[in-house]
């Protein structure tokens, strides 16, 4: 698997943990719900502010989210 699918893979399970929907999420972080959907289906690539945003949010670290092990 990609790592961009892993990503967003780790994204979408600390959204669900965090118990936020993806419209949530999106607006949280300013994207549409489409977009982060592409994101947690490894479809599109995230720049390193949003993922700190969504770190942020998600009250977890970066590295949780490309942990990939």
């Amino acid at each position: 698997m990609s790592r961009l699918k892993l990503l967003g893979k780790n994204i979408k399970k600390y959204r669900e943990i965090s118990g936020l929907s993806q419209n949530q999420l999106a607006e949280f972080v300013d994207l549409s719900r489409e977009h982060l959907a592409d994101i947690e289906r490894g479809h599109k690539r995230i720049s390193l502010k949003r993922l700190f945003m969504i770190a942020d949010v998600l009250k977890v670290k970066c590295s949780d989210l490309v942990d990939f092990d």
